[in-house]
């Protein structure tokens, strides 16, 4: 349960918010028709609970249920064995005014009845909040740290691994053309314009190699939009990985070599890029334990 005191009533019914996701989803490459474009125009923000004081107790957004069988990399307290991560869908908690999120470590073999339905708070602060429902399929990728917290040396190798690569396509792209004959000049000049706008997908550290994008456990943690900063434990002061991270993209676009084969044909459709709707902070958040005692208050932070 959200114990902490802010506006419960108001903001968007979750039940509107995954009506609204099933009619856009239905609605793909048609037109949407009057009944559907009628319950979206009547899906508004506002004060939806009006019996919900702002300090009564409010149950929190199940999250994600993860069992250690399935993830090597999902780390608790000695045998336990199942994480429950859970928030309170609304971005106003603490003095940095961020989502409040709950990590229940369990033992699999110790749950029992199951509570149906599932408790679940009636509105969320943002639609974004709310996570549509989907079933997660754990891949084991390899990760490399990244690139600003590697000794100066090692990025000017790297530099020079790119740079390399970029001079070998241009090299075997001018020897195509050159090996070609054409018949007049136009379709020389036509030939060049093609080779031009078709850029060969350039393959660099960052996108491809260092740092998957999406929702996934362990690895390391990107510091794109900022300078890199420690994130150390408050009890004990040792540095904490990132256990679990939130993302708003399953594959940034830069680059497919992050995006599961069973995505790679359906391009940037939704369900491939972004399956869970969710949009945090500035677009990724990461929940951070300490690797000494995973009892310590897990820590946040935001990209």
């Amino acid at each position: 349960m959200c114990t902490a005191v802010h506006p419960k009533d108001t903001g968007h019914l979750l039940t509107d918010v995954r009506l609204s996701r099933r009619i856009l989803e239905d609605s793909q490459g048609r037109e949407r028709t009057e009944d559907e474009q009628r319950l979206l125009d009547g899906m508004r923000e506002g004060s939806h609970v009006p019996g919900l004081l702002d300090d009564d107790p409010s149950p929190l957004l199940a999250v994600a249920q993860l069992y250690a069988r399935e993830i090597p990399d999902l780390v608790g307290p000695e045998g336990h064995d199942l994480l429950q991560v859970l928030w309170c869908p609304f971005e106003v908690h603490g003095a940095d005014r961020t989502i409040d999120v709950v990590l229940k470590w369990r033992r699999s073999a110790d749950v029992g009845a199951v509570l149906t339905p599932q408790p679940e708070p009636p509105v969320a602060g943002r639609a974004e909040c709310v996570p549509t429902m989907c079933v997660t399929h754990p891949e084991q990728v390899v990760e490399h740290e990244y690139l600003g917290l590697l000794d100066e040396e090692l990025q000017e190798e790297i530099d020079e691994w790119e740079e390399g690569l970029l001079d070998e396509e241009e090299e075997d792209e001018v020897e195509s053309l050159s090996s070609a004959s054409y018949a007049t000049y136009e379709e020389y000049a036509e030939a060049m314009a093609v080779a031009q706008a078709a850029e060969p997908e350039e393959i660099n550290y960052m996108s491809d190699l260092s740092i998957a994008p999406g929702w996934k456990v362990g690895g390391f943690a990107s510091w794109h939009l900022t300078d890199p900063a420690p994130v150390d434990c408050g009890v004990c002061g040792a540095a904490m990985p990132p256990l679990l991270t939130v993302d708003m993209w399953e594959c940034d676009g830069a680059s497919r070599s992050w995006l599961p084969i069973e995505d790679r044909d359906s391009g940037h459709a939704p369900h491939a890029t972004n399956p869970t709707d969710v949009y945090l902070g500035r677009g990724l958040m990461r929940v951070h334990t300490c690797p000494t005692d995973p009892a310590h208050p897990h820590r946040l932070s935001f990209q």
